[in-house]
C-alpha cells in the first residue's frame, strides 16, 4: 500500500483526534486523500502520507544535513535511555500518543517499539524536512507538520503527550490531554553533551555552562505536584559517527569553524545523557 492510502485509513480510523484550525471544528470526514470538517474547511495529504497544517511558511533551523546527523546518532542509541523511561511511563493499556516537536521521528519510533506497537501515535514538528524524514521509518505512527500555538488536535484526544527538547505551550497541552492523562517533558541538565560542550566553549563563554532552572521553575508552576526524574547515562561515540555527534546539537551554531575544526581533529569515544523526565497528570 503506497504510504498516502496508508495515511487516509489512519486518518479514517482516528478522525476524531483532529480539529480544523480555521474554525476549531473537530474534522468529521475523509473524503479520498482529504481530510474535511463539518464547514468544508479541507486539508490533503501529501504523497509522503503527511498533513500540512501550516497557515504560512516557517523557516526551521535545522537543515536536511542536521536531521540526518541526528537520525544516525539516535538509532546509534543516543536517546535509547530517554525513550525506554517514556515507554516505562505510560500504562499497560494502549496509549494514544502525541508526540511534540517529534523532529525526524525516531524517538516516538522507538517509544512505539519498545511497547509493542499497541498505541496510536501522532508526532509533529514545524520542521517540514524532519516530517518528511520521519515518513521514511517503519511504524505505525502518523506525522504532521503543525504549530505548537495552535495545534490541529481535538480536546482532551490524547492520554499522552511527549514533550523531548521541544518548547511548550501548556494552556494547549491541557487542552489536547485526557483527564487523566500524562505529560512527559524531558529537558537537558548542566551535564548533557557536556564533553562537547567543554571541547566547544572555553571556560567562562556564553555558551560554557547550561541552567535549566528557567524552564523547570515554569514546567512547577504550572504544574505544582509534578515529579522529576534524573536520567544518566554515557553513550560510546564510534569514530565514524563522531562528526554527526557535533552537527546534530545546536550547540555548533555557537563555535567558530577553528574550534569546530579542533575539536573534529581530536574526537572522544563517549558522550554524557544527562537530562531530567518531568511528569504530571492532567486532570
Amino acid at each position: 500500500m503506497k504510504k498516502i492510502d496508508e495515511a487516509a485509513a489512519f486518518l479514517t480510523a482516528h478522525v476524531n483526534l483532529f480539529r480544523c484550525p480555521v474554525c476549531l471544528a473537530p474534522y468529521d470526514h475523509v473524503d479520498g486523500h482529504s481530510l474535511v470538517c463539518p464547514h468544508g474547511h479541507n486539508v490533503d495529504l501529501s504523497k509522503k502520507g503527511t498533513l500540512y497544517f501550516m497557515q504560512r511558511a516557517v523557516e526551521s533551523e535545522y537543515d536536511n544535513a542536521m536531521l540526518a546527523a541526528r537520525r544516525r546518532m539516535l538509532q546509534a542509541g543516543l536517546f535509547a535511555g530517554i525513550t525506554a523511561e517514556f515507554a516505562a511511563q505510560m500504562p499497560a493499556t494502549p496509549q494514544t500518543i502525541l508526540d511534540v516537536g517529534c523532529g525526524e521521528g525516531t524517538p516516538l519510533a522507538d517509544v512505539l517499539q519498545r511497547r509493542d506497537n499497541r498505541d496510536t501515535a501522532i508526532g509533529f514538528d514545524l520542521s517540514k524536512p524532519g516530517i518528511n524524514l520521519a515518513t521514511q521509518l517503519d511504524g505505525s505512527a502518523f506525522f504532521c507538520v503543525a504549530d505548537l500555538a495552535q495545534m490541529p488536535f481535538s480536546d482532551g484526544a490524547f492520554t499522552t503527550v511527549l514533550d523531548l527538547f521541544s518548547p511548550s505551550a501548556y494552556k494547549e497541552f491541557n487542552r489536547v490531554i485526557a483527564p487523566g492523562g500524562r505529560l512527559l517533558k524531558v529537558i537537558p541538565n548542566a551535564d548533557y553533551l557536556i564533553e562537547l560542550r567543554q571541547s566547544l566553549f572555553p571556560a567562562g563563554s556564553a555558551h560554557a555552562t547550561y541552567d535549566n532552572g528557567n524552564v523547570l521553575g515554569l514546567f512547577k508552576q504550572h504544574y505544582p505536584e509534578a515529579t522529576a526524574q534524573r536520567i544518566r547515562y554515557e553513550v560510546p561515540v564510534p569514530a565514524e559517527l563522531f562528526a554527526d555527534l557535533m552537527l546534530m546539537t545546536p550547540m555548533h551554531w555557537g563555535a567558530d569553524e577553528a574550534q569546530l575544526a579542533q575539536v573534529k581533529a581530536n574526537p572522544f569515544d563517549h558522550i554524557t545523557v544527562d537530562v531530567t523526565l518531568l511528569s504530571t497528570q492532567v486532570n
